[in-house]
């Protein structure tokens, strides 16, 4: 899967930060497009945990993804993969997982968020542009993370 990758300093202490980013309840603080988050099981930044979130449309609807945390190193790294088998996604994704990595720095946390998407069939031929748009979402995010912790505007 072609990995994208976007980095940035955190005002924020890295215990901060890790609370936010491995709890499924807080990725509508920060995550973009994420309305609300449901049906956590598991201990949050726990590796096998899960929890679906519901994304919002440009139509204003609300579109249900399962994920799963697949790795977890408490206060440093955390992945986490959608389960796309048996879902709408099936028919143009094989695969979608976020990586983020904390480094503790002088006056911050370095946060790295880094995407892997792998596109099926057709879909491929869109895969520049959906990286541009990942690029983007990345960008959201760690702006997400930056007001979410009252660091941002």
């Amino acid at each position: 899967m072609p990995r994208l990758t976007r980095k940035r300093e955190i005002p924020a202490e890295p215990a901060e930060v890790w609370r936010l980013v491995s709890d499924p309840y807080s990725l509508p603080r920060w995550w973009p497009r994420v309305l609300r988050v449901e049906n956590v099981e598991g201990e949050p930044g726990s590796e096998n945990s899960q929890w679906t979130s519901v994304l919002g449309t440009a139509e204003g609807r609300g579109v249900r993804a399962d994920f799963r945390c697949r790795e977890s190193v408490a206060g440093q790294h955390l992945a986490w993969e959608q389960m796309i088998e048996g879902t709408p996604f099936e028919r143009h994704m094989l695969g979608y997982a976020v990586d983020v990595r904390l480094s503790g720095e002088d006056e911050g946390t370095g946060v790295a968020l880094s995407v892997e998407q792998s596109l099926r069939g057709l879909s491929r031929l869109g895969s520049l542009m959906m990286r541009r748009g990942q690029g983007a979402l990345l960008d959201e995010a760690l702006d997400g993370i930056e007001r979410a912790l009252g660091g941002g505007e």
